[in-house]
């Protein structure tokens, strides 16, 4: 596929702490180029779930103002959405079916009717089903096969791994979403769409546990041998660290958090006795003298508590540390915390690395999109990305060009087919740009781009400031 006939594709991010809207479309090269970026403060979410509508609508369109600031000539109309919160669960199905045609090999249809199937499963009540993702299927007694189109067999069956949401939590984001004057094209889990950003097909294969530490929940999403064996959401993140050591340190909200970026450790033993943060005084107070070591205490116990959770889960599915030879891989503004590594390792006893949305993006991004807090929205580009693939022929069809009928020819006297016509209108000439001509428009159109967005980072900044 040539870059032209790519589609653009929008993910948007509604997360507790900030909500992303981020434009891509892949190149000749396969690779994600970024036509757009904007993000918003979050105030009408809470641990991964939308409760205020109206505060969640105002920072949407605040983000896609600021999408739109970057890149003015981009229209956004729909887009893929991340879900998460503690209300997401999945359950393990087995579904079977006898195939009508035995004589033939197994056709893609019949595996999306072996998958839509499974939409029937009983679900408890004011659930909704999200995804139906199969694992292993199997064609009669052939076992563990991982595509079985072009196997021959009489019955066809998978086990199933079906992702259910509470479904009033569901109708929020899809109010927010619409009422925002946007088209909700997909809801995917965010772990997922936060492992398809951050993780390659070598991970997958050797086994790999994604943990995305998000500011209200902490996602977790377990690969083994290409296939997706468990997820969970673990009901904490960056924001109950923050209110942690807002309580037990006697601080504001901001303090709170401006001191876990710049002086947070996730281990109490790498944090210096002897240095001290000191937070000025509330209207004429005397300034309080925090230890750094006191402060690594808070978050190293709030980690651990959520580590725990990530070791239980893997121990619920059986992949300990000699099934997982990828490890674990942290990403999520969560992850960014000093020392996070060395604590992982000890409490899971698996290997440990941060995880980029890089892996995807072409070389000519910009450096804020390297952060692994806007892992899930790259993630949900190569979600849309992955159907449009899947479906390809089909969108095909849908943009086909229309062509001039050969019947319709014109004569000397200016006539068509005989006829005459009073009145000429002037239409559009396509003209064929050179080589050069393109790339020297590329080149103006990233950076108008890119001072956009220094121009929006510096803005931000410059309000952070006191």
């Amino acid at each position: 596929m040539s870059q032209h006939e790519s589609p653009i594709i929008v993910g948007l991010d509604i997360g507790t702490t900030k909500i992303a809207a981020i434009a891509g479309r892949k190149n000749e090269f396969g690779k994600l180029e970024i036509l757009g970026f904007g993000r918003a403060n979050s105030n009408g979410v809470q641990h991964g779930q939308v409760l205020n509508i109206d505060q969640t609508i105002k920072a949407i369109q605040q983000a896609l103002q600021n999408c739109h600031l970057s890149n003015p000539d981009l229209e956004i109309n729909e887009v893929y959405v991340g879900i998460a919160g503690h209300h997401i669960k999945s359950l393990q199905t087995r579904g079977d079916q006898v195939r009508q045609d035995a004589e033939n090999e197994i056709q893609a249809w019949e595996i999306e009717q072996l998958i839509n199937n499974q939409r029937k499963t009983f679900i408890p009540a004011g659930d909704q089903i999200i995804d139906v993702i199969p694992q292993e299927f199997h064609v009669d007694n052939n076992q563990n096969i991982k595509d079985p189109v072009g196997v021959n067999g009489v019955k066809v069956g998978a086990n199933f791994l079906i992702l259910t949401g509470d479904r009033n939590a569901i109708r929020n984001i899809n109010r927010s979403v619409e009422r925002s004057g946007l088209i909700t094209k997909d809801l995917v889990l965010q772990p997922l769409a936060s492992a398809s950003a951050v993780m390659s097909d070598v991970d997958m294969e050797a086994g790999v546990a994604i943990l995305d530490i998000g500011g209200g929940t902490s996602d977790l999403a377990v690969f083994y041998e290409g296939v997706l064996k468990h997820t969970a959401v673990i009901p904490f993140g960056g924001e109950n660290i923050t209110n942690d050591i807002r309580m037990g340190l006697g601080v504001l909200k901001s303090q709170a958090e401006a001191m876990k970026v710049q002086f947070g450790s996730a281990l109490t033993d790498e944090a210096k006795a002897n240095a001290y943060v000191t937070i000025p005084g509330l209207k004429g107070m005397p300034a309080k003298e925090i230890s750094v070591k006191s402060l690594a205490g808070i978050i190293q116990a709030r980690m651990s508590e959520i580590l725990d959770f990530v070791t239980y889960h893997l121990k619920q599915v059986g992949m300990d540390s000699r099934m997982l030879n990828g490890g674990v891989i942290l990403t999520g503004g969560g992850s960014q915390l000093k020392h996070l590594i060395q604590l992982t390792e000890y409490i899971t006893g698996l290997n440990a690395r941060i995880g980029l949305p890089n892996e995807h993006l072409a070389p000519n991004h910009i450096e804020e999109l390297k952060k692994p807090m806007y892992s899930t929205c790259i993630g949900l580009i190569l979600k849309g990305y992955n159907d449009y693939e899947q479906n390809y022929k089909v969108f095909a069809e849908t943009f086909k060009k229309v062509e001039v009928p050969k019947s319709l020819t014109v004569n000397n006297t200016g006539s068509a087919n005989g006829l005459t016509s009073q009145r000429v209108e002037a239409k559009p000439v396509a003209t064929t740009l050179t080589a050069e001509q393109i790339e020297k428009r590329k080149s103006k159109f990233w950076d108008r781009f890119k001072n956009n967005l220094i121009e929006i980072f510096s803005e931000e900044d410059d309000k952070l400031l006191p």
